[in-house]
């Protein structure tokens, strides 16, 4: 994942470049019948989560991105003992492999928690952009399963084979995160020359040889994920830099960037960097017919839906998609990491779901491989709440126009429509009277309550409706932070 203060105009000319996915971006409708099937089943789980862990939990630092020598914020090297030296940096970063030991990995007790909330499938970071596998992969020693790791000896060592098997055993769907740039392996930063961004260090152009072994490395690594690992729902692709870029596109690139840079220096490059994309999902839905492909910021088929980062679109939108959200601290482990309240949380799934998209949460797991409590805390409220609601929540659809003021709508193939009453900050009850505008239930047709079987009085205005929360439910609430109407039909 990355943080990035690039100006929209920029983001905007280099939208297979970007991290950052915004509204207006391209979608390409998938053709294959088994993904279609398999992207509406999607669409109507609507809440899953995301865990980024790796080896840099134990400096608490941002993932991977200190390794890459670019002049952002989220590059800093704020750890090791000589964060000025860059080679010294790295070394040292990569010897956190040598003392990585989550001896209280315990994903059964995650999986329970995840599913309590109303999770339905899990996206596991089996390798970050700085390399580090967190599977048992025969193609690097950079892993979780060497024996220069200390976990390696642990009977859970294959860390993404344990979480992947807890979570289907708990009826989640499992999604491989999977970093197509790696900053560990020479093909990629080849010891000849030093790192100069985050792209590949040489020219793949005039080093074919060296391009098409990174190519391979990178496809048999993939391919290891969805042989030897169970069933994958999701393989879930990061850094959209590496892509096949055209020629147009990187010039626009260069043109906009340097119109807003006075003195020439580029913190980055854009490069092509055809990383084989057509092929490699085709091998892989062989493996898993019917795989679900995100191909992260790359415009193109294999895009199977869109993942605006850290934050929630201001509309429906016509496509597939998911808001990758943090739930505390950053995207990893943070100390003393602040979560969301329950109510922004439950307000958070409610907005993204009544704008038709899934919730994609983000917690990370600490280098002795818990979770903080806060993290525990948060997906107990929102199951407490998702056991009374959650009808209003999955296999639902957007319905015009989404929000009334602090009112959030789905509605169900029924045809039945929902009304999330959001609670302000300091409101613990819903009104006597709730108003709503912009809809209208067919005449004499029931309205309810979630958690209530009391059938609520409404009455038609002359725009919209009213309804009458009696004062006996309003004292005896079945949730907190959110309330569901239920309206059986609407004109």
């Amino acid at each position: 994942m990355k943080k990035t203060l690039i100006a929209i105009t920029a983001l905007l000319s280099m939208q297979s470049f970007s991290q950052a996915i915004y509204e207006d971006e391209r979608y390409v409708p998938e053709t294959d019948p088994l993904v279609l099937e398999k992207l509406d089943e999607w669409q109507d789980l609507k809440f899953g989560l995301l865990m980024h862990w790796g080896t840099y939990s134990q400096w608490g630092i941002v993932e991977s991105w200190s390794l890459s020598p670019e002049e952002y914020g989220w590059c800093e090297r704020k750890k090791g003992s000589n964060p000025d030296d860059y080679f010294a940096y790295k070394k040292e970063y990569e010897a956190l492999q040598t003392t990585f030991n989550p001896t209280k990995f315990d994903p059964d007790k995650w999986a329970k928690a995840a599913k309590h909330a109303g999770m339905k499938y899990v996206v596991f970071t089996t390798k970050h952009h700085d390399g580090f596998s967190m599977f048992d992969s025969k193609y690097t020693d950079y892993k979780i399963t060497s024996p220069k790791t200390p976990f390696s000896s642990n009977p859970k060592a294959n860390i993404a084979k344990e979480v992947f098997n807890s979570f289907r055993n708990e009826g989640l769907w499992a999604g491989a995160y999977f970093s197509k740039p790696d900053w560990n392996v020479d093909s990629y930063w080849w010891p000849k020359y030093p790192p100069k961004d985050r792209n590949v260090n040489y020219s793949p152009s005039e080093n074919p040889e060296k391009w098409q072994e990174y190519v391979d490395f990178t496809h048999n690594q993939i391919m290891e994920l969805l042989t030897d690992y169970g069933k994958i729902d999701i393989l879930w692709l990061d850094g959209g830099w590496v892509a096949k870029t055209p020629k147009a596109e990187i010039t626009e690139w260069y043109k906009h960037t340097l119109d807003n840079v006075e003195d020439g220096y580029l913190k980055h490059r854009i490069i092509n960097q055809d990383i084989k994309m057509d092929e490699l999902v085709v091998k892989a839905r062989k493996q898993q017919p019917g795989l679900i492909v995100v191909d992260r910021a790359v415009h193109g088929k294999n895009q199977n839906y869109l993942t605006p980062e850290n934050r929630v679109p201001e509309k429906t939108l016509p496509y597939p998609w998911e808001s990758c959200i943090i739930s505390g601290g950053g995207w990893s482990y943070t100390p003393n990491a602040k979560y969301m309240s329950p109510r922004e949380g439950i307000h958070t799934l409610i907005d993204v779901v009544a704008k038709g998209g899934n919730l994609l949460l983000n917690i990370a797991p600490s280098p002795e491989g818990e979770w903080q409590q806060g993290a525990y805390d948060l997906l107990q409220a929102y199951g407490d709440w998702m056991d009374v609601n959650s009808t209003a929540i999955y296999a639902t659809k957007p319905i015009a126009p989404f929000k009334e003021n602090n009112i959030c709508m789905t509605q169900n193939e029924k045809g039945n429509v929902f009304l999330f009453y959001m609670a302000g900050e300091n409101e613990n009850k819903i009104p006597a009277e709730v108003i709503v505008k912009s809809i209208t239930p067919k005449k004499g047709t029931k309205i309810t309550m979630l958690g209530s079987k009391t059938r609520l009085k409404w009455e038609k205005q002359a725009e919209g409706f009213k309804v009458i929360i009696p004062e006996n439910l309003r004292n005896n609430l079945p949730s907190k932070y959110a309330w569901t109407l239920k309206i059986d039909a609407v004109n």
